[in-house]
């Protein structure tokens, strides 16, 4: 699984042959990748925010992975066509996405599309991407990643995510204000039990900007076991099982 960061919550996973981007938005200070360089067989989107929505409007050949409200949105805002199943998934649903599994697991946040205050677009969310379908049975093939979305720290990381979906490795926000902020997520780090922590949505603009460094010293703290991995903008991770 090849995991590249293009900075804020934007993410590009390939499984297989199949290509996933995350919460498209390349008008941020960690990237200098064009979005037309992308051609992505789905666009998975966490929430409705403006920085998580941006680009939709570039990948209109994706399938979209989202909340039936979002899907719904995005479609009729931007003109995309196919979502999986034909309107979505919602939360705690599991999809066949070509050679990758998405199984869309809650956040804690708001919801507005665009920020606004008067149009929702149903629950956040987080996405937890492996290549095989998850079971009640461990498996120790299975390579699995976490996307937190937008969230705060939640027990549901500790009394869903890690026990039935065991990620691998996690994507989680540090850059407080907005979510949780390097304490939350160093804990976050501890409960959802992978073996490495990727910081995101930090440093986009003033209210978020945030010293890696901290992220780093709350995972000891709360005495995670995961390497922490910063990622610089554009950078590709390989993540094996």
């Amino acid at each position: 699984m090849e995991l590249t960061w293009y900075g804020h919550s934007t993410w590009h996973v390939v499984v297989g042959d199949t290509e996933l981007l995350i919460d498209p938005f390349f008008d941020n200070p960690k990237t200098e990748t064009d979005p037309e360089e992308l051609d992505p067989d789905y666009l998975l989107l966490t929430h409705g925010h403006t920085d998580h929505i941006a680009d939709v409007n570039r990948f209109e050949d994706a399938t979209l992975v989202a909340t039936p409200e979002l899907v719904g949105y995005v479609q009729d805002t931007f003109g995309h066509e196919d979502a999986v199943g034909g309107m979505g998934m919602n939360i705690g649903g599991t999809v066949e996405c070509g050679d990758a599994w998405v199984t869309m697991v809650r956040a804690d946040h708001s919801n507005g599309i665009d920020t606004g205050y008067g149009t929702s677009a149903g629950m956040p969310a987080g996405f937890v991407i492996g290549d095989k379908k998850p079971t009640q049975e461990s498996d120790p093939d299975c390579t699995t990643f976490y996307h937190a979305g937008d969230t705060a720290l939640m027990s549901e990381m500790v009394d869903v995510i890690a026990p039935f979906l065991e990620p691998d490795a996690a994507a989680l926000p540090i850059g407080d204000h907005f979510t949780m902020g390097p304490a939350g997520a160093g804990i976050a780090a501890d409960w959802v039990g992978a073996d490495v922590v990727f910081p995101m949505h930090y440093d986009t603009f003033p209210p978020i900007e945030v010293d890696t460094d901290e992220f780093v010293r709350e995972v000891k703290a709360a005495g995670a076991r995961a390497e922490v991995v910063v990622l610089a903008g554009d950078e590709t991770y390989t993540l094996d099982s």
